[in-house]
This record gives structure tokens, sequence and C-alpha cells, in this order.
């Protein structure tokens, strides 16, 4: 698979480079779900990187703490070969009970996080929610000592406003914004993109496959078992999944005449956008992982891409993307 540059700082000025397509590890243990077995688990993610995948996301929270060791294990006999990103942010690694980026707690979760991935660095470490209670430069600081200390390699925020990225970037280069970005989620475009291109910042599309919708695996019918964070998303109430359906459709005629699925469409549009776009989709299946990843190889023409936004904008999205006290907790 081919790299991309992450952001434009850290050694050697260089940015981080990784795999075009990156694996987002979550939904293995949180969040969609029952986790997986731990097998499984495995599976997927020596599998993704046999498949070229150099780029992993998880998070303390994820779990929590499961996904992180998961990730460990998993990559544990190729670590110099990879680049782990992990977050630190929400209280006690529960996104329940609020946020936490006090200094003190940034050191604690990356030393807890250091022992879990097995590993003697973080590649990427995210605040996972800008922390309205403390000053985003006290969370810049610390991570900048961390980078000194060797502890962690570069700097990234997630869902983060513009005036959160210019104040920490000020402190310590940003490498990566991660924030939901894809085909039913355009937001980006008009907030922070403009400013990640100006300071030279990647961006981590996590969701590029509209947590799933845009595979067009869901519809109407489809149930989502108790814990799936999807059961509360208004995006996937039944009315807004059956007015949603036209995008699939869409991307499901568009690919026909490419030999391509309606997901391979929305990840090859993605990367199209930027060459400092790095999406993480992630799977649970085998197969589809093979499927997202075969995007990587797909090419969309100027025209293509002109043909996907005129069919898209017919296509206004029905639903909020999240129900409004997980929105609360979103930077902008």
């Amino acid at each position: 698979m081919k790299t991309r540059k992450l952001g434009n700082s850290g050694p050697g000025k260089n940015g981080l480079e990784v795999s075009a397509l990156g694996f987002g590890c979550m939904g293995l243990s949180f969040g969609l779900g029952p986790a997986v077995e731990k097998a499984q688990g495995l599976a997927v993610i020596r599998s993704a990187y046999e498949q070229g995948v150099t780029f992993f996301d998880t998070a303390e929270v994820y779990g929590p703490f499961t996904n992180e060791e998961l990730v460990g294990e998993a990559l544990a006999g190729v670590r110099d070969k990879v680049v782990i990103a992990t977050k630190f942010g929400f209280k006690n690694a529960r996104n329940t009970e609020g946020m936490d980026s006090r200094p003190e707690t940034i050191r604690a979760v990356t030393e807890a996080s250091l022992k879990r991935l097995k590993t003697d660095r973080i590649d990427l470490l995210y605040q996972h929610r800008v922390d309205p209670a403390v000053p985003i430069e006290d969370v810049a600081g610390t991570v900048k000592d961390l980078i000194v200390e060797g502890k962690v390699l570069h700097f990234g925020l997630s869902e983060a406003g513009v005036d959160s990225i210019r104040r920490a970037h000020a402190v310590q280069p940003v490498t990566a914004l991660q924030s939901e970005y894809s085909l039913w989620w355009r937001e980006p475009e008009q907030s922070v993109m403009p400013v990640l291109k100006e300071l030279g910042i990647g961006f981590v599309p996590f969701s590029p496959l509209g947590k799933g919708f845009l595979t067009g695996a869901i519809t109407t019918e489809t149930k989502f078992t108790p814990g799936d964070f999807r059961n509360i998303v208004p995006r996937f109430a039944e009315d807004a999944r059956k007015a949603n359906q036209r995008l699939v459709d869409v991307l499901r005629e568009i690919g026909a005449g490419k030999n391509a699925t309606p997901a391979q469409i929305a990840l090859a549009w993605l990367l199209a956008r930027e060459t400092w776009i790095v999406p993480i989709p992630g799977t649970t299946k085998l197969e589809r992982l093979k499927e997202n990843l075969g995007a990587a190889a797909l090419s969309l023409s100027a025209e293509d891409l002109r043909d996907i936004e005129a069919a898209i904008a017919a296509v206004p999205v029905q639903g909020d993307r999240y129900p409004a006290h997980i929105q609360a907790m979103v930077n902008r």
C-alpha cells in the first residue's frame, strides 16, 4: 500500500509516514456491540498489517483498556514497522464520566498506555476531546514534555475546533487532527480543513464509512445489539435510515461502473480529497477488511469526483450524527 505523510512536525520535521488507509481498532472491543473474541481481534489486526496497513488507532477508553491490550499483543512482533496512535482525555477512561486532561492525568494515562501497548513510545498521542476545564496550552505543553522525554513522538487532537487547534499548535506542533468526516458528514470542510491545510496538519477521518451505513450492509430492517452506540444515534433511527438509503444507492450506482463497492467508493473519495488525509475504517470481519483496503488501489478521476459531488448534492442526509449529550463534547 502507498504511504502518506501526516503533518510536517516531529523528528526530522518530515511528518509521520503511515499507510494511505489506517485501521480503526475501536469496534473490536467497544462501541459497536459486544467485543469480539480475542483470537478474532488478533487475527483482524494482524491481517490488516499483512495487507499493508501500518497505522493502527486505539484509545484507553475503548473497553476501557482492553483494546490497547489487544493492539499491543497483536503488533508486538512488528512494533518497529507500525505506527500506533492512542488517546487520553476522559475521566477514569470512561466517556460517560466527562473529560480530564489535567497534566498529571495525561502523564498517568501515557505511562499506563505504554505498558498495555507493550512499547516504549507512543507514535501519535491524541487528546480525545478538548477539555474546557484545562487550557489547551497546558495540554500541549505536557505532551511536548513527553515528546522531549521520548515517550511520545507526535501530538494529535480529536474533534477539536479551529481556536483550540491554533492555540495548541503554537505550543507543540500538531501532527494530526482526528474527526468524523465522510460523504455523509462534511462539516469539517467548512470548519477545520482550511486551517489544517494552512498549518500543515494531517487529517485522520474516523467513521469514514458512516459507522457502517455507507457499506450498504445496514438497512431499515437491521437490528443493532444492546450496547451498540448506533442505537442512540439519530441518523440511525428507522425513518432516517430509510431516507439515507438513497445515498448508498448513489454510491452503488457509481461503483458499478468501476467494479467497486459503495464502501470502496466512499473511501476512495476521501483519499482523493487531499494527500494529507488518512481514513481509519474499522471492521470485525476479514472479508470487510479486504474490501475496505481495496479502496487504496481505486483511482477516481476529476470527472468521477464531479459526478459524485453532483449525485450526493441531490441526497440530503437525514438525522443528527450524535445525540445532544455527546455532541456537547465536540469542540467547535
